[in-house]
């Protein structure tokens, strides 16, 4: 049985919390368009090719690979990383698409087009800003993770991809920190939820 008490899973939550509130407040308190241009600057090509490669490792694939080798491998309850991945996924698309879905990305919101940085090959969006689904997927695998194989390492490494992940969506001219942000609430609220579920179901089937 895995626990919500684990100390690099509560590590987990609080770091994601932190990130979250000091991005929602500067957004708010600076402009969300001020705090993009203090994070979108050109860091090299060198930097386009890492930044590039890891939003293309928050993308909605990299659910398949993850459950094949979390459940495929190390044997982990197939039916709790559905479910984060079901959770995620509403959470992000439904308002992304039927809530918020004219609220624009950089390119369409005002900022000059020459003071974006963005990066040759990668296709710029315009609409459906809000909140970043490769943030909410990198953070919810990053939660999932921590949650599964409580460890030091996994704590480590699983950050870094995360925040590499959110970040890349901003260096990249597709989002604001506010939408990362927002994708990193995703998150919290899809592990807590999916744990929640889990348990209660649990409960249920034992009270049988």
């Amino acid at each position: 049985m895995y626990s919500i008490n684990s100390k690099i899973f509560t590590t987990a939550i609080a770091l994601c919390l932190f990130i979250a509130v000091v991005l929602y407040i500067t957004s708010i308190g600076a402009g969300r368009a001020t705090v993009f241009l203090w994070f979108n600057n050109d860091l090299g090509r060198g930097a386009d090719l890492i930044f590039n490669g890891f939003s293309y490792l928050a993308e909605g694939w990299i659910w398949i690979p993850y459950f094949m080798v979390v459940f495929g491998w190390f044997k982990k309850d197939a039916l709790f990383v559905l479910l984060n991945f079901l959770i995620s996924t509403l959470l992000t698309q439904i308002p992304k698409n039927f809530i918020w879905d004219k609220v624009s990305r950089p390119m369409a919101s005002g900022i000059p087009v020459d003071q974006i940085h963005t990066v040759k090959g990668v296709e710029m969006h315009l609409w459906n800003s809000f909140p970043s689904g490769h943030t909410a997927t990198a953070f919810t695998l990053f939660l999932l993770t921590t949650y599964l194989f409580p460890k030091k390492t996994v704590l480590a490494i699983g950050a870094l991809y995360a925040i590499a992940c959110g970040y890349s969506r901003v260096y990249l001219g597709q989002h604001f920190p506010l939408d990362v942000a927002g994708g990193i609430t995703v998150a919290i609220i899809t592990i807590l939820l999916s744990i929640y579920i889990r348990k209660n179901e649990k409960k249920n089937l034992s009270n049988s």
